[in-house]
């Protein structure tokens, strides 16, 4: 069968997922670190530009999280600022969904949100963790509330079609029986004298207790069906009160079928740096943040700008852009300094005079394959049927990933699943169908998890970053090899251009890289003006 890696691009994820996912999250990490995926974030307060030249301007492309954290600090600094937005609002890839909104993609399909008032989806990043200190602090300062979002559910599902007749799998089951049998082996192995050379008795002692406890054993040291693993995996029969309140334990699954499943590739998600224990989200939206910026910047931002030219000289920067209120119509803008946000996927198009070494990188970095479906159903049956609050399912199925809203809970009525992330070729194979295709067959492989969804579904809206006309991908993905070779060119000034972006971080994806990007990025154009000034 194919293993849960396979939902990533085979080029790096797949590796990672080879790597980490069979040896475990810690490992996952340092991989991830090594091939320049994620590295955490450090928060040291707002950024220094005190003593701007008077009269300085700046000229900002992009409204994303990045462009509009640069415009936040520069005009508090007293620069003068300007924003080109291709989009109708602000927040670019911070991004919600909700009933009455539309959104055409490349290829002209148009799609219309039908979700009822209060549901929606967040086609890009739809989580925060607790040290992107950056995000935080800007969630604080401009005061978008935030609630838990639930990334591991141990009542949630692991499942594949070729794994246990199809059935799925309680990760809380699967999880205990996956330890009880690796501690049992490691145990054998350790009464079998395998480790009397690393470990002394004393050692070995403390071993074996150790897996006792992590592998819920006996006293035997064997994984049993017992009360204590099934204290841990679930009960048949929960326990209760009175006379039928005596609690019916439930049977292991056996080692072998635990091995073979493969189900475990999903296990250490969570233990992942950037997925750990808390996560937040906006309430009401990942967009609120993207929406709270726009209000604080006002008309500083040019909505519906689609940048045609950008031309540097060595007096300033000029951007030529399209008003999409007046097509066929030219419109050109200009500042002291430029600080673009533009996805490298679509920079890459746009005429611009910088030297070699920038325009390379620019073009040498390609874009991830991703595709978020949003099911709205007539009532939260996963709560009502299931006592799945939040959190998220895995497959080996091209869905992947079965999102469950972290709020709400408890309420009556309809509700809003992620009925599929995706990555990869299977994203691909997403994106090559219309929207409408995407949402049945998001429908129909999750029934094979959710038998409720035939009755219960009532509409649906698929979004695939390859054909979002302001990315043309979900973010940049860097390798070693790359990195070493051009992120340094890239993230260098260019003579009144820098570039910022979760592209030129070592956040990609993440909204805490785009931040740290920018203000890292005006905080150099920040001592190139003073310099200039004082020359």
């Amino acid at each position: 069968m194919s293993d849960l890696s396979a939902r990533f691009s085979p080029s790096r994820r797949e590796v990672l997922r080879g790597i980490g996912l069979v040896a475990g999250g810690a490992a996952m990490y340092r991989a991830m670190t090594a091939l320049g995926v994620t590295r955490g974030s450090k928060y040291t307060g707002p950024v220094d530009l005190s003593g701007a030249p008077r009269g300085a301007s700046v000229l900002v492309l992009g409204a994303g999280l990045a462009g509009m954290t640069a415009a936040y600090e520069l005009r508090n600094a007293g620069y003068r600022v300007q924003v080109l937005e291709y989009n109708a609002r602000p927040g670019g890839r911070n991004w919600t969904l909700r009933g009455g909104d539309t959104y055409t993609e490349l290829g002209g399909e148009r799609q219309h949100c039908e979700f009822d008032k209060g549901l929606y989806l967040n086609p890009g990043p739809w989580r925060i963790p607790y040290h992107h200190e950056n995000l935080l602090h800007y969630c604080r300062e401009l005061g978008v509330a935030l609630e838990p979002f639930v990334q591991v559910n141990y009542n949630a599902y692991l499942h594949s079609p070729a794994a246990f007749g199809g059935k799925p799998q309680r990760y809380r089951s699967y999880k205990a029986d996956y330890q009880g049998m690796v501690a049992e082996q490691l145990a054998k192995v350790v009464g079998q004298g395998a480790l009397d050379k690393e470990f002394d008795k004393q050692d070995r002692e403390m071993l074996l207790e150790s897996l006792r406890e992590w592998g819920y054993l006996d006293g035997q040291l064997r994984y049993t069906r017992n009360d204590g693993t099934s204290d841990t995996r679930g009960y048949d029969k929960d326990p209760g009160g009175g006379l039928s309140g005596k609690p019916v334990w439930s049977q292991p699954l056996s080692a072998k079928d635990v091995l073979n499943s493969q189900l475990w590739h999903a296990l250490p998600i969570g233990d992942v740096y950037e997925f750990q224990t808390t996560l937040f989200q906006p309430v009401g939206g990942m967009g609120r943040i993207g929406e709270a910026f726009g209000r604080e910047l006002g008309d500083l931002i040019r909505y519906n700008a689609k940048v045609t030219r950008i031309v540097q000289d060595e007096h300033g920067v000029s951007a030529h852009y399209e008003d999409a209120a007046h097509p066929g119509v030219t419109r050109q803008v200009r500042a002291d300094w430029c600080l673009c946000t533009i996805p490298l996927s679509i920079l890459g198009q746009i005429p611009m005079n910088v030297g070699s070494a920038m325009a390379d990188a620019i073009s040498a970095v390609s874009y991830a394959a991703s595709v978020k479906i949003g099911l709205q159903f007539k009532r939260r049956f996963w709560e009502e049927d299931e006592r799945i609050y939040g959190g998220i399912t895995y497959t080996d199925l091209p869905i992947f990933t079965i999102g469950y809203p972290s709020t709400d809970f408890f309420s009556r009525g309809k509700g809003v699943l992620l009925g599929a992330y995706t990555w990869g070729a299977s994203a691909f194979q997403f994106t090559a169908m219309s929207p409408a295709e995407r949402v049945r067959e998001a429908v129909r492989q999750g029934s094979q998890i959710h038998p409720q969804y035939a009755n219960e579904f009532e509409n649906g809206i698929a979004v695939a970053w390859h054909r979002v006309p302001f990315a043309m991908g979900c973010f940049g993905e860097w390798s070693d090899e790359l990195r070493a070779k051009h992120y340094d060119n890239l993230c260098q000034i260019d003579g009144r251009i820098a570039l910022a972006g979760e592209h030129a971080s070592y956040l990609p994806a993440w909204q805490e890289g785009a931040i740290t990007s920018a203000l890292d990025a005006i905080g150099r154009l920040h001592q190139r003006a003073v310099a200039g000034a004082k020359s």
